[in-house]
């Protein structure tokens, strides 16, 4: 199979970043249909479902997602896959889940800041214990002091007063769970793509998984709580599964050209900047200010860089990637 051609380093930072300004904006736009319709599950559960369905489209026109298909087809026959491969989909809505219910509140910023340290620390765990498809990886000095960064920036978050002060603790915490769930996502992602040799088929599972956890959670919520209010007609409020989709093939993409480091290094960037931007722009009602929310993002996005530098310099030496 011949090797794609390399694109120009500078044009796949740039599309890393616009991976996570996509992400920025998806958890704002699920943060704001969950305020309109004032059930975040609601909101979750139609963001996912859309995203499905336009997999389920672009898995069937592609060869790569109808062979994809196959392989996991047979996998889950022969046993080849099992069965906790299959349920990284659970992280998927769990993340739709918490834009949905704290955005709209608390902001892009925060969450964001919330999930970078989550995954930040999660990730040195599932490295350590060897979970991800690269096996075993060191545990550094320089990852161990990212992830404390990245606990500060949460602890900043956490000791803010105004307005967040009323805000539920776990609306504060459930962020940081999230990004957990992310950093174990990926892992699991990385290991089904392994056996199905696709990351889109990879996906298509994760949506599935998903949208079906979510369908159930919203359908109690509605028992519980009652009905969510009628759909608002505005067209935008429902484009989260489309930059769901988009952003995921774009990683798919990117990643063959600059690697897991530098592309998470470029989205987390782009996710924390267009967060702040965003927030600037159309303040949350339990936001803390735009001075406070600018410190913790900067203490995060230190976090990010100083766990990170060890693996570029490792990439240096080692030479190209297969």
């Amino acid at each position: 199979m011949t090797a794609p051609s390399r694109l120009p380093a500078g044009i796949a930072l740039t599309g890393a970043v616009l991976v996570g300004i996509m992400t920025a904006v998806q958890a704002r736009i699920n943060g704001q249909l969950g305020v309109r319709l004032d059930d975040g599950l609601a909101a979750a559960a139609i963001s996912f479902g859309s995203g499905l369905v336009l997999l389920i489209v672009v898995s069937a026109i592609l060869p790569a997602g109808r062979r994809g298909f196959g392989r996991l087809v047979t996998g889950i026959r022969g046993r080849t896959i099992p069965w906790w491969m299959l349920v990284g989909g659970a992280a998927g809505a769990l993340t739709v889940a918490t834009q949905g219910l704290a955005v709209g509140l608390i902001g892009v910023s925060l969450f964001t800041v919330g999930v970078v340290a989550g995954q930040t620390v999660h990730g040195l765990i599932l490295d350590r214990i060897g979970y991800g498809p690269a096996g075993v990886v060191a545990v550094t000095l320089p990852r161990l002091a990212g992830g404390a960064l990245a606990l500060v920036a949460v602890a900043l978050t956490l000791t803010r007063g105004g307005a967040l002060a009323e805000v539920p603790l776990w609306m504060l915490i459930l962020p940081f769970l999230t990004g957990a769930g992310i950093a174990w996502q990926q892992a699991t992602n990385g290991r089904l793509r392994q056996r199905v040799g696709t990351p889109l088929t990879a996906t298509l599972v994760n949506f599935i998984g998903g949208t079906a956890i979510l369908l159930v959670a919203a359908a109690v919520s509605a028992g519980v709580n009652g009905a969510p209010r009628p759909l608002p007609a505005d067209a935008w409020l429902y484009l989260g599964g489309l930059l769901g989709m988009l952003y995921i093939i774009l990683s798919a993409a990117l990643v063959v050209h600059l690697g897991v480091l530098l592309l998470g290094l470029g989205a987390v960037t782009g996710q924390l900047v267009a967060s702040l931007a965003i927030d600037a722009i159309w303040p949350a009602p339990a936001s803390p200010g735009l001075l406070a929310e600018s410190t913790t993002v900067v203490v995060a996005l230190a976090s990010v860089v100083v766990a990170a530098a060890p693996w570029r310099r490792r990439r240096r030496s080692a030479g190209p990637q297969a």
